[in-house]
C-alpha cells in the first residue's frame, strides 16, 4: 500500500512547529507497509592514498620510523631517526600514524614531524591523528588541533573536512565542529560539499544538547548551495527532532525517507528508542513488531538501551518480551541485562520471577554477581533460600564480595525484623560466636571469615535503636571500636539521639566528647539533640549555654525544642524566666518564631502579668514579627479576663487594619468581655459586625457565640432579648447543643418563668441531653419561689 504524504513540498519540510501528539507519528508507521531499502552502508572517508600500493624504499622508512617510535624509551637524539628525518613526506606520515597502536606514541609522532625542516602537515594526516584522539576520546588534543587545522591555513577537500568533523562529534565536541566548518569556509580553505555537510549534520544529531535552530539553518544553507538532502541528510535531522520532542518535523522527516526509500532498521531504532524516552513503551514495543515482519532488526546497542529505558518507566513486562526477542535474535545475554531484569522485578515485589531469573543465569553459565544478590538476599521472608544461596557461592567470592553480600544479609535481616538473628550474625562474623551457638542456626555459618566494618555496625546498630534496645547498641558500638573499626557521624547522632530520648543527658555529654576526640565534628543534628533533652528537662541555663556552643558552629537551634522549653515554663507558672529565655536566644542571634512569643504573651496572662504580656506584644511587632490571629485571640483573651475589654476591641480593630481577618473566637472573646461587663448592647454590637450588610454572616456565629450571649442577657434580666437570640439561632441553622440549653433554662428559672423553663427542659429529655443537678435544683427553687408546688 503506498504511503500518502503527510508533510508538504519538499522546501517546506522544516517549517512545521505545530505540535503533535506521538500517536500520530506511531499510526504513520504502524498501519502503512514499510518497504525495507538497501542496507549499504555509508561511505566513511578513512584513506586518502591515491596509491594504496607504497614503494618499497618508503615502506622501510616508514617501519623506521614506527620502530624508533615504539621503542622505550624514545629519544628525540637518536642517529637513526635524523637519517629518516629527511625523507618526511605526508604520505610516510598518514602510514606511520595509521601504523601507531597507541595514540600518546602516534602524538608525540605527530608533533615532532613538523618540527623538521621543509615538513608540514596536510588534511590526511590530521585526519590519521584526529582518528587516534577520537577512538580515544581524547578532546583537549582534538580541540587543539581543530585550531592548529584553521591557524595553519591548511586545504582540506570536501571528504577530508567530513571525516575531521566526523571525528569531533563522536566525542561530542558539536562547537569546535561548527567553528572548523565556518572557518574554512570563510578563508577559503574548502568548498564543502554534500558530504561535508551531511557529516556536521550528523555531529550536531550527536550532542546531547541538540539545537534545532543550529540544524535547520545548516540544512538550509545546504538547499542554497544547491546540494540535494539524501538519506545522510535527514537520519540526523529526525535525530535531532526526536530528542528534542519536535514530533511534527519527525513526522514529516521520517515521511520524506518513506517516499524515498530510505527508510532502515537505523531509522525505525531512531523512532523506537524516541517512543521509549517519551515513555510510550506500549508503542515503541509495537514498531518493534512491525519491524520485525519486515525483516528490519533491532542491533544489540538498542536492545540494550531499551530494556533498560524500560525498566526504568516500570515497564518489566515489556523489557523481558523484549530480552526474550533479543535471545532469539542470536544476540549474547550479558550479567548487566540479568542485574536490571531482576532488580526491576523485585522493585515489582515479582519475587519469584526474580528467582527464576537468577536460577537462569546459573544454568547459562553466567557467574553470580554479587551485586545481583545483594537485591535478591533482602527481600527473602524465607530464610532457607537465604542460606543455600550462601552456601552456593561463598567459596567463589573474594572478602569484598563477601563483605557486600552479608551486608546485604544484615540490611534483610534488619528489615524483616529479625534483629536479634542480624545481632548474632554480626558476632558470627566477628568470631564471638560458640561452634554449638553457631550449629543451631545455619544463617550464622560464615565458611570465609570475613571481617565485618563499619557499615555492617551501622546497620544492626540503627536496627537495635529502631527496636528500642539502647543497651545492647551501645555494647555493640563498644564492641566495634574495640576491634578498631572507625564510627562515623551518623552513628555517633543516632546513638546520642537516643539517649537523649531516654533522659541520659550524661552519657549523651560523654559521647560527644569521644566524638570530637576522634575528629568528627558535630552536625547541627547531634546538637539539636541534646537540645532538645535540655529543654524537656527545663534547663534553661544550660540549653542557653549549649546554644552559645551552636552559634561558633554554625547551627541553628531547633524551633520546636524552644518553644516546648518556653510552653513547659509558662506551664508551671514561670512565664518571666520563659520571656528571659527568649531575650537570651535574640542576643545569641537566633531568632525564635511567633508560636514561642505567643505562648510566653499566654503564660504571662495567666500570671495576671497583663501589661507585660502588652509589652512583650508591642516589642515583637516592632521586631518585624507579624502577630497572627492566634497570637491576637491570645491577647484580647487576657485584656478581656483583666476587665479591659475596650482595649481588647482597640486590637480587634488593629487586626483588621493590618489585613487579619477575625475568627469567630475573636468575637467570642470580647461578646464574653461585654456581658461580663454588663454591657450588653455593645455585646450585640459586636455580634452584628459578624454579619455583613446583606444579613449574611461574614463569620459564621457558632452555638458558643449564642450560648454567651443567652447567658449573660439572662444574668442580667433580659430574658426576653435572650430568647429573640434563641430564636435567631435556630433560623439560622445552629443548632443548640446542651450548654446552650442549659444556660437558657437557668436564666429563665432566674427571671421567675420556671413554666417556661419547663419547656425547655422536656425539649432537652426528648433530645436525649441529660442535664445536671443544678438545672433540675434551679426550676425546683423557681416553682418554690412561685409557691407552686
Amino acid at each position: 500500500m503506498a504511503l500518502p504524504r503527510i508533510s508538504k513540498t519538499h522546501l517546506n519540510l522544516w517549517k512545521s512547529t505545530k505540535p503533535i501528539d506521538p500517536n500520530a507519528l506511531l499510526s504513520l508507521v504502524l498501519t502503512k507497509n514499510l518497504t525495507a531499502s538497501s542496507n549499504t552502508p555509508r561511505p566513511i572517508c578513512t584513506r586518502t592514498h591515491t596509491d594504496p600500493s607504497l614503494p618499497s624504499h618508503l615502506t622501510g622508512v616508514i617501519n623506521g620510523f614506527i620502530s624508533i617510535f615504539t621503542k622505550q624509551p624514545f629519544s628525540p637524539d637518536n642517529p637513526e631517526l635524523k637519517n629518516f628525518a629527511s625523507r618526511l613526506t605526508t604520505k610516510v606520515v598518514e602510514s606511520v600514524l595509521n601504523g601507531l597502536k597507541s595514540w600518546k606514541t602516534a602524538h608525540v609522532f605527530f608533533t615532532w614531524a613538523p618540527t623538521q625542516s621543509g615538513y608540514k602537515h596536510n588534511c590526511y594526516t590530521y585526519n590519521a591523528m584526529a582518528c587516534h584522539l577520537s577512538r580515544a576520546r581524547q578532546n583537549v588534543p582534538l580541540r587543539a588541533m581543530a585550531m592548529e587545522i584553521v591557524n595553519s591555513n591548511c586545504s582540506l577537500t570536501p571528504g577530508a573536512l567530513g571525516f575531521f568533523i566526523r571525528c569531533l562529534g563522536s566525542v561530542e565536541l558539536v562547537q569546535e565542529a561548527n567553528f572548523l566548518f565556518d572557518q574554512v569556509k570563510v578563508k577559503g580553505l574548502c568548498v564543502p560539499n554534500s558530504y561535508s555537510y551531511n557529516c556536521l549534520l550528523e555531529a550536531i544529531s550527536k550532542s546531547k544538547s541538540s539545537s534545532i535552530e543550529l540544524l535547520e539553518m545548516r540544512l538550509q544553507e545546504m538547499r542554497d548551495s544547491g546540494w540535494e538532502f539524501s538519506k545522510y541528510t535527514l537520519t540526523p535531522a529526525l535525530q535531532v527532532y526526536c530528542n528534542t520532542g519536535k514530533f511534527e518535523k519527525a513526522l514529516n522527516a521520517f515521511n520524506e525517507m518513506y517516499e524515498k526509500g530510505w527508510v532502515d532498521a537505523h531509522v525505525m531504532s531512531i523512532l523506537v528508542l524516541s517512543f521509549s524516552k517519551w515513555g510510550e513503551v506500549d508503542k515503541a514495543f509495537d514498531l518493534i513488531a512491525r519491524m520485525e515482519d519486515r525483516n528490519l532488526g533491532l542491533n544489540e546497542k538498542t536492545f540494550h538501551v531499551l530494556i533498560h529505558g524500560f525498566v526504568r518507566q516500570s515497564r518489566v513486562d515489556k523489557a523481558l518480551q523484549l530480552f526474550d526477542k533479543m535471545r532469539r535474535s542470536g544476540f549474547t545475554v550479558d550479567i548487566s541485562l540479568y542485574d536490571v531484569l531482576i532488580g526491576g522485578l523485585i522493585k515489582n515485589k515479582e519475587l519469584e520471577k526474580a528467582l527464576s531469573m537468577y536460577s537462569e543465569m546459573k544454568e547459562l553459565g553466567i557467574h553470580s554477581d554479587v551485586g545481583i544478590l545483594t537485591k535478591l538476599i533482602p527481600f527473602f521472608s524465607d530464610e532457607g533460600e537465604t542460606i543455600r544461596l550462601l552456601e552456593e557461592i561463598q567459596e567463589d567470592l573474594d572478602e569484598e564480595d563477601m563483605r557486600l553480600l552479608y551486608t546485604s544479609v544484615l540490611n534483610g535481616l534488619v528489615d524483616n525484623g529479625s534483629i536479634d538473628k542480624a545481632h548474632r550474625l554480626l558476632q558470627a562474623m566477628m568470631e564471638n560466636e560458640s561452634d554449638a551457638d553457631i550449629e543451631v542456626d545455619k544463617l550464622l555459618v560464615v565458611k570465609k571469615r570475613v571481617h565485618p566494618v563499619t557499615t555492617n555496625f551501622q546497620i544492626v546498630i540503627d536496627g537495635l535503636l529502631k527496636f528500642g534496645k539502647l543497651e545492647k547498641a551501645l555494647s555493640l558500638f563498644k564492641e566495634m571500636i574495640q576491634i578498631g573499626c572507625k564510627p562515623n557521624v551518623s552513628m555517633y547522632n543516632n546513638l546520642i539521639d537516643a539517649l537523649c530520648n531516654s533522659n541520659r543527658l550524661g552519657e549523651s555529654y560523654k559521647l560527644l566528647r569521644e566524638m570530637e576526640q576522634a575528629g568528627l565534628e558535630p552536625t547541627h543534628f547531634t546538637h539539636n539533640s541534646i537540645f532538645g533533652c535540655l529543654c524537656r528537662r527545663q534547663d534553661v541555663v544550660e540549653a542557653l549555654n549549649l546554644m552559645k556552643e551552636m552559634r561558633v558552629c554554625g547551627h541553628e537551634p531547633w524551633i520546636r525544642y524552644s518553644t516546648l522549653l518556653v510552653k513547659q515554663l509558662c506551664g508551671h507558672g514561670n512565664a518571666v524566666e520563659a520571656c528571659k529565655f527568649l531575650d537570651n536566644m535574640v542576643q545569641e542571634g537566633f531568632l525564635p518564631d511567633i508560636v514561642a512569643y505567643s505562648t510566653a504573651i499566654n503564660g504571662l496572662i495567666k500570671i495576671q502579668e497583663v501589661d507585660r504580656a502588652l509589652q512583650l506584644f508591642r516589642d515583637i511587632c516592632a521586631r518585624g514579627y507579624c502577630p497572627d490571629v492566634v497570637s491576637h485571640n491570645i491577647l484580647i483573651n487576657g485584656l478581656c479576663k483583666a476587665k479591659r475589654v475596650s482595649e481588647a476591641e482597640y486590637h480587634l480593630n488593629e487586626m483588621v487594619m493590618k489585613g487579619l481577618v477575625p475568627s469567630v473566637v475573636t468575637y467570642n472573646l470580647l461578646i464574653n468581655g461585654w456581658c461580663k461587663n454588663s454591657d450588653f448592647d455593645k455585646a450585640m454590637l459586636c455580634f452584628s459586625r459578624m454579619f455583613g450588610e446583606d444579613g449574611e454572616p461574614d463569620r459564621e456565629p457558632n452555638v458558643i457565640t449564642y450560648t454567651t450571649l443567652i447567658d449573660g442577657l439572662c444574668n442580667a434580666g433580659r430574658v426576653d432579648d435572650a430568647l429573640v437570640v434563641w430564636n435567631t439561632m435556630g433560623k439560622k441553622g445552629c443548632t443548640p447543643n446542651r450548654i446552650a440549653y442549659m444556660a437558657l433554662i437557668t436564666g429563665l428559672c432566674k427571671c421567675g418563668r420556671p413554666d417556661e423553663a419547663l419547656v425547655y427542659l422536656r425539649q432537652m429529655e426528648d433530645k436525649e441531653m441529660k442535664p445536671e443537678i443544678f438545672v433540675y435544683a434551679a426550676v425546683i427553687s423557681a416553682f418554690l419561689s412561685d409557691r407552686d408546688i
